[in-house]
């Protein structure tokens, strides 16, 4: 197993209830131990979240506070450019959802690889699983036909959260337009312009 204390895990999340102990928890079970938190302009009842999570891990959890919603990515381009100026010695950073849906063994999974390959790398699920409901299958496979098609590019699951960036790549990328979720699209035709390498692996 790769050590992985040089890699910060971006959290954004807009008011988040209890899954974000469970998520936090799989993190650190899973042996991250720097995780970016931030709070997207967040309820004032929510608030209470991310001080507990901050409280409990001083040493692993950096806060930053949107005062109001301005979206994920915005939360994310915040983030990358907080650790290009306070993480000189990390390696990358891997983005993951707040609503506990992406496993911590997956999340170490797309870390290690990109540890291995110097990569982006996506972590991509599975969309002809019996399990997966109808609406979220075709809706996928239609963006990535898209993608395939009118861009060029082949991308199993276009709608991923779960992604490991190398340090090298965040600059340009938290320079890419959007604000909201048309950002992470951005961010994988990107991928395409400016000749950033990219991987995937499978999760569940």
């Amino acid at each position: 197993m790769k050590d992985l204390s040089n890699i910060s895990v971006v959290l954004p999340s807009l008011d988040p209830d209890e899954k974000l102990h469970a998520v936090i928890e799989g993190l650190l079970e899973y042996g991250f131990t720097d995780i970016i938190l931030v709070n997207d302009g967040s309820k004032p009842e929510n608030l209470h979240y991310f001080e507990e999570e901050a409280a409990a891990h001083p040493d692993i959890i950096h806060l930053l506070h949107h005062e109001v919603n301005k979206g994920k990515g915005a939360a994310l381009k915040n983030a990358f450019r907080w650790f290009l100026e306070n993480r000189p010695d990390g390696y990358g950073v891997v983005t993951v959802d707040g609503d506990n849906q992406h496993h911590p063994a997956d999340t170490r999974a797309c870390c290690e690889h990109m540890l291995e390959t110097g990569h982006v790398v996506l972590g991509c699920r599975d969309f002809n699983q019996a399990d997966v409901p109808a609406r979220s299958s075709f809706g996928n496979k239609t963006t990535s036909l898209i993608f395939k098609i009118f861009v060029g590019m082949t991308i199993s699951d276009t709608q991923t959260g779960l992604r490991a960036i190398p340090r090298a790549q965040l600059k340009v990328l938290s320079e890419i337009a959007g604000e909201r979720f048309e950002y992470e699209t951005n961010m994988l035709l990107a991928f395409k312009t400016k000749g950033i390498a990219f991987d995937e692996v499978k999760i569940r």
